[in-house]
C-alpha cells in the first residue's frame, strides 16, 4: 500500500516488531475511517497481517474455527483497509477500514451496538 496511509510509516521489519501472545495472535481493534466508530475486536497472526496488507481486505484468524476469514466474504459486509498501526508496545493493532454494511455478524452496525454496561 502506498500513499498517505500509516502503512507507509511501518518499518520493513514489522514482522519482527509485532509481539503476539502465547497463541501467536495479536488483538486487532477495528475502527471506521470516517466516523472513527469502533466496529469490532478481532485477532490476527503474522499470516493474517500479510494477507491483509497484500489484498487491502481485512483478514482475521478465527480462534473458534481455527482458520482465516476475510471480512465480508460470505456476508458482503466488506472492510476495505485504509491503514494498519501498531500500538506503543507492538502487542495490539489498530485497523482503520471503510466498512460496507454492518460490521457485526448479528447484523448490527458494530459488535458493541446495544451492549453498553453503565459505569454510573
Amino acid at each position: 500500500m502506498s500513499g498517505d496511509t500509516a502503512l507507509d510509516a511501518t518499518p520493513e521489519n514489522w514482522r519482527e516488531l509485532i509481539r503476539p501472545n502465547s497463541d501467536g495472535l495479536v488483538p486487532v481493534i477495528v475502527q471506521e475511517t470516517t466516523s472513527r466508530e469502533v466496529l469490532m475486536l478481532a485477532w490476527m497472526d503474522i499470516e493474517a497481517v500479510e494477507r491483509t496488507l497484500d489484498t487491502r481486505r481485512a483478514t482475521y484468524w478465527s480462534r473458534s474455527r481455527r482458520e482465516y476469514w476475510v471480512k465480508g466474504e460470505t456476508s458482503g459486509h466488506v472492510q476495505h483497509v485504509r491503514s494498519l498501526s501498531l500500538d506503543c508496545d507492538a502487542d495490539a493493532l489498530l485497523l482503520l477500514v471503510d466498512q460496507t454494511g454492518p460490521a457485526c455478524h448479528t447484523n448490527t452496525p458494530t459488535c458493541f451496538t446495544g451492549r453498553t454496561i453503565s459505569a454510573d
